[in-house]
């Protein structure tokens, strides 16, 4: 019974502590790539900004990602269910799938040349894990971010007007 215990607890611990550092990596993964893409702006205007001169290239992007919540953040967040408030550890999880969805939109655009990306929208879903356990446990999210990349072209349109 006390080995028991002991395991349960010792696993605990390993959960926490690979689990704060798997977060902590992948935050500053997500900081230093939001630093590099900062100056394309993602925008929820449906139409573009009147160009007159330069053709405009418009072109569907996507940017998904499906995070798992690890065993210790989910333990916990089942004791904070029992009494109620805020649950911080999911709301990380949702914090970070949705800027890992967002960077993978950019990333897109920058590939497109873009300057801008119209209309983002941000969709979110969970997986639940349903195999015995309890009905609407969280397994894991997804998040979908897509939006309209804006490109210009060089070369100028016949302007006939």
């Amino acid at each position: 019974m006390l080995l028991d215990i002991i395991i349960l607890i010792s696993l605990l611990a390993l959960g926490y502590y690979f689990g704060q550092r798997a977060e902590k990596k992948h935050y500053k993964s997500i900081i230093e790539r939001e630093n590099q893409l900062i100056k394309l702006p993602l925008v929820a205007l449906k139409t573009p900004p009147p160009i007159k001169q330069y053709e405009v290239n418009a072109a569907l992007v996507t940017g998904s990602v499906v995070i798992s919540i690890d065993f210790f953040k989910k333990f916990i967040a089942s004791l904070k269910m029992l009494f109620g408030g805020r649950l911080t550890t999911y709301e990380s999880l949702l914090d970070r799938a949705r800027r890992e969805a967002l960077l993978r939109l950019r990333e897109q655009a920058k590939i497109r040349n873009a300057f801008v990306v119209l209309n983002t929208r941000i969709e979110t879903a969970s997986i639940s894990k349903s195999s015995g356990r309890r009905e609407g446990s969280i397994g894991s999210i997804e998040v979908v971010a897509y939006g309209t990349a804006i490109s210009m072209t060089n070369r100028r349109r016949n302007i006939t007007s």
